[in-house]
């Protein structure tokens, strides 16, 4: 295997777990009224941040082990872009924590719930367009 091969293999491997999270958010949010929404929020966020790792794994750029949405993407390459408001940024890094433990946190409304994955699909959508079409195939 050359090295262009094993990195875009890595890097179908980052989109697989993008995907799983992605369709877990997606079937959980058909729960309605019944729908653990923090549940759809974490997947939602970890969906994004799995995408923009995938994109910088692409482009041989290193990153910490963060969750970090605004770090992740102040590391990609200025030709690499992707356009995501600041506020959402914040919020989905909030998702990768807040939702996973009991606390004093808000609940998320399922219209939240519902705004992250599209926001989610907006990021994914943005990051295929800059990944090759081998990155992209199953494993």
């Amino acid at each position: 295997m050359t090295a262009d091969e094993s990195i875009a293999s890595q890097v179908r491997a980052w989109v697989q777990k993008a995907e799983h999270d992605l369709m877990n958010a997606s079937h959980t949010l058909k729960l309605g009224r019944k729908c653990p929404t923090e549940t759809v929020a974490f997947h939602a966020q970890q969906c994004a941040e799995k995408y923009i790792k995938a994109l910088l794994v692409w482009r041989k750029k290193t990153f910490p082990r963060t969750h970090d949405i605004a770090l992740l993407m102040e590391l990609l390459p200025a030709g690499c872009r992707v356009f995501l408001e600041s506020e959402w940024q914040e919020l989905l890094t909030d998702y990768a924590v807040t939702t996973r433990y009991p606390g004093d946190d808000e609940p998320i409304t399922l219209a939240q719930a519902r705004q992250a994955v599209n926001i989610t699909r907006r990021i994914r959508k943005q990051i295929r367009e800059l990944l090759p079409q081998e990155a992209l195939r199953k494993l």
